[in-house]
């Protein structure tokens, strides 16, 4: 058994978000990556997609999550399941700060068609280029 203490928690901050690893393999071998993420008010993230699926479940605020060309509005208590390889954006709500728990199988990788974006998450040590994808910070 192993237990991820609070002071533990790795926290990577980016432009658009906090997020907050709370198990991943290098914090004990989990077969799964959990992380929170905590935007403030009006923050978006870039257009990109993950390589597996990913299931968040809303803690907080709402936020307008654009899914492969079709916008959906999530509200805390709500659970979304994120197809791999669907392009998204998440925008948290201009009124409130947002915040969700993220589960996705351990080895995910992100990537986006946006070569700026992709180079400033590696310059910023958001992320750590694997080929032609990404290793988050928050999911190794």
């Amino acid at each position: 058994m192993t237990v991820i203490r609070r002071a533990e928690s790795r926290r990577t901050q980016t432009p658009n978000a906090v997020m907050t690893t709370l198990a991943s393999p290098s914090q004990g071998g989990a077969a799964q990556a959990v992380w929170r993420v905590d935007m403030g008010p009006g923050q978006s993230g870039p257009l990109h997609a993950w390589d597996t699926e990913q299931v968040w479940t809303v803690l907080q605020g709402s936020a307008a999550v654009e899914l492969d060309g079709e916008v959906l509005i999530v509200a805390e208590g709500d659970t979304l399941i994120l197809p791999a390889d669907a392009p998204r954006r998440i925008s948290a709500d201009s009124a409130a700060s947002f915040a969700a728990i993220v589960a996705a199988p351990a080895g995910t990788r992100a990537y986006t068609p946006d070569v700026t974006v992709a180079n400033a998450a590696v310059a910023r040590g958001c992320a750590v280029p694997d080929g032609q994808k990404l290793a988050p910070a928050w999911s190794v």
